[in-house]
């Protein structure tokens, strides 16, 4: 059955669409001809060609600079650049948005699944406040899914003036979030989504998800085995700071942020297990240590699993904005540990609050989520997710709804949080591959 929907936006969003439809519609009619693209992309309004990266025939591969308004209820109140890499093949071919939520990443023009599929041209943004994405003076508010959504809307509105074909937008976790949220508010912008291994986390109060997820990955050897080297890593609390305090002083490193590496040390420990399912290969569970080792292989096992430099002061600068939306919006799992009762020093230190500098207003907004969810169930449409059985962070994941239309929901057996549509049984990445062929204009 197809569902007829209406979708209210803000009176800000209405007027942002209509100013960029305005501001678009002269200048199009003026583009130069199909063979001069850097001519045509530079003739957009707002955009510029900043460099071209060296690309496989048949391809031109453009770095681009987008102005975006740092605030879109407010316009006129200042404007940033929004990093994009274009990789064009035709403008005669579908186009996939990519965007890993986060900065651009060292090879922003290496294709994604989707793309590689529907042999399409990419555009791959960097999500504003990272990177070289941030407006100036950092108004922390203007770090919305709103806003961040707008963003893409104006950038594939400016750039339809060249690539008229079908979208489709995909990205993974933190990205396969973002992918969604613009669908929420511009459901008309692209024909399709695919969101790999993206949290749905309605309710920030309530992890029990998560903790019941830890206890049914795997063996319960492996389960029991995590479960002790994170014990025997707090027992060995002493000898494991060390280690990680005269790294962080060789290479320069600081924790501020988080109060001391006693505490960043901890906090690591209590993700372990999160760590562990989410990124180690299969069979990773032999790697796990026994009390037994010595102190430098358990640190190191540690070390690599919890990607101890993370809870740097040089590293969560980087990603401050990512905990800053989890603390406001889209909320973050903390776990039940009462295998460590008697270990812990920090109550609370689970909490978002403890990644993100104290002088940045953090205040949480329970509605978000809970509004993209009913969207999703109600009046989602051509919306396709692709979890892993084993990814904790999808424990809570996107629901499919009475209302949904088009849309499908599917499981990688055995696998984390790294998922393909390759990665499915041959029936359902057959199944896949139909639909976002489809969504493309592809289909036979």
């Amino acid at each position: 059955m197809t569902h007829t929907t209406r979708l209210r936006l803000p009176l800000s969003a209405l007027l942002m669409t209509l100013l960029t439809v305005t501001e678009l519609a002269t200048p199009a009619a003026a583009q130069p001809p199909d063979g001069d693209l850097r001519a045509r992309i530079a003739a957009i309004p707002g955009m510029r060609v900043v460099g071209e990266r060296p690309a496989d025939p048949g391809q031109t591969i453009l770095d681009l600079a987008y102005r975006q308004p740092t605030d879109h209820h407010h316009p006129g109140k200042g404007f940033f650049d929004q990093r994009v890499t274009l990789v064009h093949k035709s403008t005669r071919r579908p186009v996939v948005l990519y965007s890993n939520g986060y900065d651009l990443g060292g090879s922003p023009q290496r294709p994604t699944e989707p793309t590689t599929l529907l042999d399409a041209n990419q555009i791959t943004t960097e999500h504003r406040f990272f990177g070289e994405s941030r407006p100036e003076g950092a108004d922390w508010s203007t770090l919305t899914i709103w806003q961040a959504a707008s963003d893409h809307h104006r950038l594939i509105t400016a750039l339809k003036a060249v690539y008229g074909g079908p979208w489709i937008s995909t990205g993974g976790s933190k990205g396969g979030m973002a992918a969604v949220y613009h669908r929420r508010f511009y459901p008309h912008d692209v024909a399709g989504t695919v969101a790999y291994a993206a949290p749905n986390n309605t309710d920030d109060r309530d992890d029990r998800a998560h903790d019941a997820r830890l206890e049914q990955i795997g063996t319960a050897e492996c389960r029991a085995a995590i479960k002790s080297v994170q014990r025997e890593g707090l027992i060995r609390r002493h000898a494991m700071t060390e280690r990680y305090g005269r790294w962080a002083e060789a290479d320069g490193k600081t924790f501020q942020t988080i109060g001391g590496v006693d505490r960043a040390f901890e906090l690591a420990v209590l993700r372990l297990p999160m760590m562990f399912w989410m990124h180690q290969p299969p069979g990773s569970c032999v790697s796990v240590p026994t009390a037994e080792v010595t102190d430098d292989t358990l640190y190191a096992w540690i070390a690599k699993v919890t990607q101890l430099p993370v809870y740097t002061d040089q590293t969560l600068a980087a990603f401050t904005p990512y905990f800053y939306q989890l603390g406001t919006q889209l909320g973050y799992a903390q776990f039940a540990t009462p295998h460590l009762d008697g270990l812990l020093r920090y109550p609370g230190i689970q909490e978002i609050r403890s990644y993100v500098p104290r002088d940045i207003d953090l205040r949480f907004r329970p509605a978000a989520m809970k509004d993209v969810d009913r969207w999703v169930r109600r009046r989602g449409s051509s919306l396709m997710f692709v979890n892993g059985e084993n990814d904790v962070a999808t424990a809570e994941p996107f629901r499919l709804g009475n209302g949904t239309h088009d849309s499908f929901l599917f499981t990688v057996p055995d696998a984390n949080h790294h998922v393909s549509i390759g990665g499915l049984r041959a029936d359902e990445a057959q199944e896949a591959t139909a639909a976002l062929r489809r969504w493309a204009g592809l289909a036979r």
